[in-house]
């Protein structure tokens, strides 16, 4: 069941579509790794330990925001999160060879419908580029005949991921797909992904129940809608209830 708050806007030119657990189901893989992070980069912190149980604890609270700003709280100093993300993201590339994600269901069926009426979808990440491009490689969404023009992680926003607008403002000036704000979607599936577009300025931002926040956190973080799952989207738009 979908939850609309808000009218839908009416001229929706600019779709910016999150990834893990948006238009990626990736099966838990972040906890996953950043468990064989803390081991691999030797920064004491002990798999079980009252310590571990409560970084992981944060790592799920904060899903959706960029993963360095996460070990940054986490570990402190520069250096220790440099190396804490560094091994978090080579062991979620490894994760991610091993054919251990998917796209949400009905995520590519809804994104090339979006394109098909000439809307212009582009997907962010709070991972680093060389992850996120393991996961599109790995669901073969770098191919020509795959319709997102563009796709961007917070290096290339100037490094600051979620909360902050700063993806969704670079896919509006780098696609030139949208006159103004108010013609941007944002879609994910936590309150960072939601605050990111509200930040923004988007005409709609929606939270999907397909990850890791819920109703309560997106209306929160200022919603305008919640849906089940992104493969609504395109009903949504087109104005179906």
């Amino acid at each position: 069941m979908n939850t609309l708050m808000t009218d839908i806007p009416q001229d929706i030119r600019l779709v910016v579509l999150d990834m893990a657990g948006t238009t990626v189901a990736d099966g838990g893989l972040v906890e996953r790794a950043f468990a064989a992070a803390a081991a691999a980069a030797e920064l004491g912190v002990e798999t079980g330990s009252p310590e571990h149980t409560e970084h992981l604890a944060y790592v799920r609270a904060t899903m959706g925001e960029s993963k360095i700003s996460v070990f940054r709280h986490l570990f402190g100093t520069e250096e220790r999160a440099q190396r804490a993300n560094a091994a978090f993201e080579k062991a979620y590339g490894e994760l991610v060879d091993g054919g251990l994600v998917a796209p949400v269901p009905g995520a590519r069926e809804a994104i090339e419908e979006l394109a098909g009426s000439g809307r212009t979808v582009v997907l962010t990440t709070g991972f680093a580029r060389v992850t996120q491009d393991a996961v599109l490689d790995a669901l073969g969404w770098r191919d020509s005949s795959f319709p997102v023009p563009l796709t961007l992680c917070p290096a290339d926003a100037g490094g600051r991921g979620r909360p902050y607008p700063d993806m969704v403002l670079a896919a509006f000036v780098r696609t030139g797909a949208a006159d103004d704000v108010r013609q941007v979607a944002v879609v994910g599936d936590t309150s960072y992904d939601v605050l990111s577009g509200v930040r923004a300025g988007a005409g709609l931002v929606a939270g999907v129940r397909t990850g890791a926040h819920g109703d309560a956190e997106f209306r929160a973080a200022g919603a305008t809608h919640v849906l089940d799952s992104v493969a609504g989207l395109p009903a949504l738009l087109s104005g179906a209830r």
